[in-house]
Formats: C-alpha cells, structure tokens, sequence
C-alpha cells in the first residue's frame, strides 16, 4: 500500500515539472485566475450605471418634471430636454439610450381618471443595458406616478402616504451589484474548464511526446498513473482558484465571502476528482490535442451555462434540470453559492459533495476501463 502510494507520489510530482515546464499552460493558469476574473467582473455588468437618458416634456407640468427629475444617478446620467422633432436624430446617431416622451395634458388627464401613456424610445443595440433600464423606467414612472394620485386621493390627506407600500430587500446582496455574483462565478467556471483542460491534456503530452512507452514498462498500474495525473493537476487548480478567490475576488474586486473559505476548499477538491477523471475520459476518446479540444469545448460550455452559474436553474424546463443533475458542475454551483454568499454549513451542502462523490466515482471507472484499453493498444 505504501510501495503504490510513494509511486502514486513520484508520478504527480513529474506531472507538476511536466507542467512547469510548459509555459503556455502555466500562463493560462495564472491569466484565467487573475486577468480573466477581474476584467469580466469589473467590466461585464448586468445593472444600469450612467445610462443617457433624454426627455420630451410636452406637459409641463409639476409632475413631468418630478417624473423628470425622478431618473438619477448613478443608473442614470442628468435628463436631457430635447424637442419630439429631435428624437429620431438623437436616436439614429446613438447619443441617448433612452427617450421619454410625456404627452401634452397628461397630469390632467391622469387627474381626470383617464390612462395616458407614456413613450419610451429604447436604443436596443445595448440589449442588457435596454432590457434592465427598460425595467428601471418602468418602474421610477410607476412609483411616481402612485405617489402622485396618493397625494391627492382622501387616504393620502388623512393618513400622509400611500394605502400600501412595498419594501423590498434583497438579502445577501443588498445593493445587487452584479460584480459580487460575476467574480465568484466566474472562479468556479474557470475551475471546471482548466481542471478538465489539463488533466486530458496531461495525458494527450504522454502519446504526443511519446512517453506512454516509457509508463508501460515500468512497475505502474493504469490507476496509478490516473490518480497522480489527478492529484497534480487538481492541486494545482485547487491552489489557483483559492488565491484567486482570497486575493482577486476579496481584495481587489472588494467581494465579501459569507461563508467558510475551508468548507469551499475542501468540497473544491472533491470536485476536482470528478472533472478531472472527466477529462481523462475525455482525452482517452482523443488522439489528439486538437481532437480532444474539438471535444471538450462544447462539455465545457453545456456545463457552465446550464450549471446555474450563468442561467437559474429554476427558469430551465424541469426535465433539463433533471438531465443536468448528472453534470457534476451543477452540484459545485449549487454548493458554492450555499457556501460563499450564504454562509451554508456542511450540513446543507452533503447532499451535493454525495453527489460529486457519486459522479466523479463513475467518471473515474469509465476513465480506468478506456485508459486500460488505450494502453494495451499502445503495448
């Protein structure tokens, strides 16, 4: 047992000089975990900061200008007042995002019972940023709107506000600031890709190199060879992706970690045993680098966006939320974020580290049987 360990050992400690010495993996590992997390979290967001926004006031009247002056900073940049006939021009050129057009007579007619509409003229070409301030205006001119009949209904004038007042706030995120989701998940996506990426990678440089002869004379079992590609591999991604989350994520993109940066470790290294056998897997179908590539990216891709860290698995179709609870990435995301913006404690995550345990098993056996075949086709 010892004797098989010390070999297991001796093996993993070549993986990693094996690594060492190719710059290019080395330098995707350090750029995925540090370049990659900051620039498409501080870069990418979902919410709408310092949108240019334009108004046709043809009421003016005290509440067009409160609806006016109701879009602020920082979703907003200051209105602009523009005339209707300047719409199409400002639109076409793309000076404003948005245009609001307040109708002639609307307070009165608001006043008066009736149901005046509002304009609002959307530069589509920003989708993310027309979908949410879509939204945003939507609900400003709502709020104003109610608060202003408020104001004059006979409730307002006994008891100073609205009949009903909704307060809504988010727990774990308070202000919704999309960097505090982008940053962690994009660590954990990062862990899926390279994890799979180098351990098929570190076996595809065995045949490519030549060197699979060499493991087939000496005293090694396929296990062994496995659990060492394993183990180097997924050490060094497990290192990566925790100085990544303490030092990018924490310090400089002033993320706060709710919960135990050791639970989240320790249940990384449990998934790291599934995706890396997966990629094994994966590399033993291959015979190439290129091949194993062509065949990796869209495993990659199905598993990061339907694994609940880019789309909620609660808005997919329940049967593909039933396919996708055999993707062990589904079941990382699931506990990351219990773990990291909840502060969940292991007995909330076991059934998920049960699971990655499970999968990462049938991974690792189907990996042993097509490693076995491989090596005896190369004998």
């Amino acid at each position: 047992m010892f004797a098989r360990l010390a070999r297991i050992w001796r093996l993993g400690i070549k993986e990693l000089y094996s690594l060492k010495a190719d710059p290019v993996l080395a330098g995707l590992i350090l750029y995925t975990f540090t370049v990659a997390v900051y620039t498409v979290s501080a870069g990418a967001k979902f919410e709408v900061e310092n949108a240019a926004v334009a108004v046709v006031d043809e009421d003016q009247s005290a509440l067009s200008r409160q609806l006016r002056d109701a879009l602020l900073q920082p979703f907003f940049k200051p209105p602009v007042v523009i005339t209707a006939d300047e719409v199409d021009a400002a639109m076409d050129s793309g000076r404003y995002v948005f245009v609001l057009t307040i109708p002639p007579k609307f307070e009165h007619d608001l006043i008066a019972g009736r149901d005046p509409a509002l304009q609002l003229d959307i530069d589509a070409t920003a989708m993310s940023q027309a979908g949410n301030g879509a939204a945003y205006i939507q609900n400003i001119m709502t709020q104003e709107v109610a608060a202003a009949l408020a104001a004059r209904s006979a409730v307002a004038s006994s008891t100073g506000e609205a009949p009903v007042s909704v307060v809504i706030r988010p727990k774990f995120n308070a202000n919704l600031t999309s960097a505090w989701f982008t940053a962690v998940m994009q660590v954990i996506n990062n862990v899926t890709m390279l994890a799979v990426i180098l351990s098929g990678a570190a076996l595809i440089r065995e045949r490519e190199h030549g060197t699979i002869e060499h493991l087939l004379v000496m005293p090694v079992t396929p296990i062994e060879i496995m659990l060492a590609k394993i183990w180097a591999n997924g050490l060094v991604i497990v290192v990566a992706a925790t100085l990544s989350l303490l030092i990018v994520v924490e310090r400089l993109l002033n993320v706060p970690v709710q919960g135990s940066v050791t639970l989240f470790v320790a249940s990384m290294l449990v998934y790291q045993f599934s995706v890396t056998a997966l990629g094994i897997l994966v590399a033993t179908v291959s015979t190439s680098m290129a091949q194993f590539g062509l065949i990796v990216m869209p495993i990659l891709i199905v598993m990061n966006l339907l694994s609940g860290s880019t789309t909620p698995m609660e808005s997919m179709p329940v049967w593909l939320q039933n396919v996708m609870q055999l993707s062990p990435s589904t079941h990382f995301v699931a506990l990351s974020q219990a773990v990291l913006y909840r502060g969940a404690g292991l007995a909330v995550i076991w059934p998920n580290l049960l699971a990655l345990a499970a999968i990462g098993a049938a991974f690792f056996g189907l990996a042993v049987l097509r490693f076995r075949k491989a090596l005896q086709a190369a004998g």
